[in-house]
């Protein structure tokens, strides 16, 4: 009779530490590490239609460049909006609030880290509208995408993508 080979104990160990290892790696990827969570607000919340898919590629979006937020469905977004004070003009599907700006539409991960980096003494920025290729949307880029400060009244260039 034959007996079943049974690991050593070498293998046991070098099993466990691989182990521990995959485990480190998932959850440093679950975690968000890409930004430094040292300078985001653990309230991070994004507001948007249950009916828009858009909104929900630009959410993967987030959490895939590891920025996790809390995830809000509203039947009436506009209603975020005018509390906000953010122009009808620089509108887009949804909203994401951030360590106490707005940031609206389909802003790329570049514009939202200069944002939390520099913290400028603005409300928020916008990408209005639903430009293809910007993240979430489908589609090909048709040049840069112009991001917009906004404070109180005043609008301006954040910054060019």
């Amino acid at each position: 009779m034959r007996r079943k080979r049974r690991g050593s104990r070498v293998e046991y160990i070098l099993a466990g530490i691989l182990s521990l290892i995959v485990i480190g790696i998932i959850a440093v990827y679950l975690s968000g590490f890409i930004m430094d969570s040292s300078t985001l607000d653990s309230g991070m919340t994004i507001y948007y239609s249950p009916t828009c898919q858009c909104c929900r590629n630009y959410i993967r979006y987030l959490v895939n460049e590891g920025l996790n937020s809390r995830a809000v469905e509203v039947n009436d977004v506009t209603e975020i909006k005018r509390e906000l004070g953010i122009p009808r003009d620089l509108w887009s599907c949804h909203t994401l609030i951030i360590n106490g700006y707005f940031v609206e539409g389909h802003v790329p991960i570049k514009a939202i880290r200069k944002l939390i980096n520099e913290q400028p003494d603005i409300d928020g920025i916008s990408l209005p509208g639903m430009p293809l290729g910007s993240p979430g949307m489908g589609g090909v880029k048709q040049g840069e995408f112009t991001i917009f400060a906004l404070s109180g009244e005043d609008v301006q260039v954040f910054m060019k993508i």
